[in-house]
């Protein structure tokens, strides 16, 4: 989610190098989070190669934006 909140759009091979990950891990997280409306997908043609790129929602980043500040009150108070 903190990639996807500081660019506009990402696509999914640049999230997989980011994040170190497999394609199905990466898939299965993205489509948790595009299910519950936290990201979009857009699907688009580069010449003749498919992009797959996501965006936070406005949702997605109300809430990631209370989960930061719940960590930061959380090691504030120890």
């Amino acid at each position: 989610m903190s990639v996807l909140v500081v660019n506009e759009w990402v696509d999914f091979n640049t999230l997989k190098e980011l994040l170190d990950t497999t394609d199905g891990n990466l898939a299965s997280h993205l489509k948790a989070l595009e299910e519950k409306q936290f990201v979009k997908m857009k699907k688009q043609f580069i010449g003749r190669k498919p992009r797959t790129s996501y965006q936070v929602t406005e949702t997605g980043r109300s809430l990631f934006t209370l989960h930061i500040e719940a960590l930061e009150n959380l090691f504030s108070n120890q």
